[in-house]
């Protein structure tokens, strides 16, 4: 039986770096670090019942748990966006509208 030689591992810093450099896994992961920060823009309260599901160029959508938070955040559009400013300079990233939709909602 031949010996197999363990000898081109690449090392975990490697894999990292190069993950790091792909821009579609920055994008992903400056999205995810936005989202993280919707309790605090949409309140604790419609925290329980959306949460951002996808971009869309600078569109935000956001799964509601039916049409009535859908609405109820529709009508908080403007305080929302102007909340989640900050956030969105920080991670220098662009949201100019944001879209509820209730049929993106997956329950846990």
């Amino acid at each position: 039986m031949k010996k197999v030689l363990y000898t081109d591992f690449v090392s975990t810093e490697e894999i990292i770096s190069a993950m790091l450099e792909n821009k579609d896994f920055k994008k992903a992961m400056t999205r995810h670090n936005l989202y993280k920060f919707w309790k605090n823009v949409a309140g604790e309260k419609f925290a329980k019942k959306s949460r951002p599901h996808s971009m869309m160029g600078r569109t935000m959508i956001v799964a509601c748990e039916n049409n009535i938070v859908a609405q109820e955040l529709m009508l908080k559009k403007t305080q929302i966006l102007s909340k989640l400013q900050p956030y969105t300079k920080s991670l220098k990233i662009t949201v100019k509208d944001l879209k509820f939709d209730p049929k993106k909602w997956i329950d846990d």
